[in-house]
């Protein structure tokens, strides 16, 4: 049986709608389309069976597979949803109030059973970031972070909390994906001249610092986000400060940490200075792609030993994804970028296609691992808004952009499970597509009158560098170098240009004894004797009577002379006479 084609969730001012992904691209029927203007919070289950939204006035829980209603609670606050990863649990989030008299508000995070629609549990949280619980992929923990504390429940049971991991001052914390035995990552940001530190643990493991699986201490951290890669067998940490204090970056200063839970923890070696734009793990869990450095962005895959395993050298972008399935990276450059894309085949590390997409805030994989969907959403731009879906080959399928009048704010595909799509062979040709190619024609550079009918002579103001295989051979290794290898190369470099520039300095001052533009006022013009002992002498006598002048100069700005350079001075009128008689061959 075929797999089915993914839904691509649209909301905006035009309301709540589906639509059917590839091939169709017609808007779904299953799904009544909600066209109330309030649509604040929208969410699919992780196996993409159950969908929810709130539209200003009530809470729905649609099932997707049987196209049915399951449920409408009169919930007309809630502005946040998510599901847990079996679908037992629905947790809703509204803005905290207080009461005028300053009393403590009500519970805003409410725990629902999905079948029964029964209320389990209700806290207080008052930030809306980290507001979501997070839960085991089985469910049988869940996790909150509570004044400093991270808060456990076993088999969604919220009214006994099972355990607690209790830090001093714990910021933030990250479950692992996959199986059992479920690990934690926890971050610990440093005060008073200690460092900040992330631990790992493994619940419910949590008797201190020797019960930790890893730890990893660093300063420079005002924040930081913990990546797991989905076999759970190691954590990226980027730590990233407000303010660069050197001046060097307006984005502050990110480092990038590696923690594995077997101890070993390292710091990944960046080869350029600048931002980390973005981190991202292969789903394979075995290599992971940072893109960093300033613009031009350099991009570079790294395996678990922290070692460079692919360079893709720079160019215009600030973010990496990969496929469902591991087989292909995207490099993008969105924001202030012009949205180009690079599409790489991981496995002979062969770039596929180039396509352009244009003033894009979004980008997502589609679960199928071929389609891609981007899009333009308000409020990041409010012109424009629209949604494109390609292949990954470069061909755009297709094209919706709302009326002038109406605003998209939140595109994104229905998820799958693993192993309902299976991996395909990377294909090089452009599939065939109906719509015209998107590419938009570059901005010609303005020219002056004076030069419109003269050739075109480029210069940039970066020369990009090329990808690590497109790059001229200079030995038969292809192997990145070490840190001492480069170091001795710049060395051998520098040595090789100082010759150059000794040899050409020799040259220069060889052409310039026949015609020196350094004569002291009071001399006569050079001119050459034929013999080259004494051009030698009147080339000595004409660079003392030069220094000569220098001091005269310095002498008149104020400058106390030394003795022997007063003495110099004292000398230019017999210096003069033998310039004279060696010019004049007497």
């Amino acid at each position: 049986m075929a797999p089915p084609a993914p839904l691509l969730a649209v909301r905006g001012s035009e309301g709540l709608y589906m639509v059917n992904g590839p091939p169709a691209f017609t808007e779904s029927t299953a799904f009544q389309r909600d066209s109330g203007k309030n649509c604040k919070a929208v969410t699919f289950s992780k196996d993409g069976s159950l969908f929810a939204w709130c539209n200003g006035e009530k809470v729905n829980i649609f099932n997707v597979t049987s196209a049915e209603l399951l449920r409408s609670s009169d919930l007309p606050k809630v502005v946040c949803l998510e599901f847990s990863p079996k679908n037992n649990v629905l947790a809703t989030w509204q803005a905290y109030t207080t009461a005028k008299d300053g009393t403590a508000g009500v519970p805003n995070l409410q725990l629902y059973d999905v079948k029964t629609g029964k209320c389990l549990k209700s806290f207080i949280q008052k930030k809306m970031q980290n507001w979501c619980p997070c839960w085991a992929d089985d469910e049988s923990i869940c996790a909150r972070n509570v004044n400093n504390e991270v808060h456990f429940f076993e088999n969604n049971n919220f009214n006994t909390i099972a355990n607690k991991l209790h830090l001093q001052k714990v910021n933030d914390f990250a479950l692992s994906p996959g199986a059992q035995p479920t690990k934690v990552a926890v971050y610990v940001p440093g005060s008073k001249g200690a460092p900040s530190f992330v631990r790992l643990y493994q619940y419910p493991n949590f008797g201190g610092p020797q019960s930790a699986l890893a730890n990893k201490s660093f300063f420079k951290a005002d924040k930081v986000t913990m990546l797991w890669n989905k076999k759970a067998t190691a954590v990226l940490v980027i730590a990233s400060t407000e303010v660069d204090k050197t001046g060097a970056s307006y984005y502050g200063e990110q480092t990038l940490h590696y923690i594995a839970t077997n101890g070993e923890s390292a710091v990944v070696q960046l080869p350029k200075n600048g931002p980390i734009y973005d981190v991202v793990w292969n789903p394979n869990s075995v290599e992971f792609c940072a893109v960093y450095g300033f613009m031009p962005a350099k991009a570079t895959v790294f395996n678990l030993k922290c070692d460079p395993v692919f360079d893709f050298g720079t160019g215009p972008r600030n973010a990496a994804y990969y496929s469902p399935h591991g087989h292909i990276l995207v490099l993008a450059g969105f924001g202030n970028l012009r949205g180009q894309m690079e599409v790489w085949d991981v496995k002979n590390y062969k770039l596929v296609s180039k396509p352009v997409a244009s003033d894009s805030t979004y980008f997502a994989w589609c679960p199928d691992g071929e389609h891609i969907v981007t899009a333009t959403c308000a409020p990041r731009l409010r012109v424009s808004n629209g949604f494109k879906i390609w292949h990954y080959t470069g061909s755009l399928l297709h094209h919706y952009e709302v009326p002038s009048n109406e605003e998209m704010w939140q595109v994104f595909w229905q998820p799958f499970l693993d192993g309902v799509f299976p991996v395909k062979a990377v294909k090089y040709q452009a599939v065939p597509s109906e719509l015209p190619s998107a590419e938009p024609k570059p901005a010609q550079a303005y020219r002056p009158p004076a030069l419109r009918n003269k050739p075109v002579t480029s210069s940039k103001l970066h020369e990009d560098e090329p990808p690590q295989n497109m790059k001229p051979q200079s030995g038969s290794s292809e192997k990145p170098l070490s840190k001492t290898a480069l170091k001795n190369q710049k060395k051998h470099e520098a040595k090789k240009a100082a010759k150059q520039e000794a040899k050409a300095d020799s040259n220069q001052e060889s052409t310039q004894s026949s015609a020196s533009q350094s004569t002291p006022r009071s001399a006569v013009p050079a001119v050459t004797s034929g013999d080259p002992e004494t051009d030698k002498k009147i080339k000595n006598l004409k660079k003392k009577l030069k220094a000569i002048e220098q001091l005269k100069e310095q002498a008149a700005a104020g400058k106390q002379l030394e003795k022997n350079q007063l003495a110099k001075i004292q000398k230019e009128t017999a210096l003069l006479q033998e310039l004279e008689d060696l010019e004049l061959g007497l």
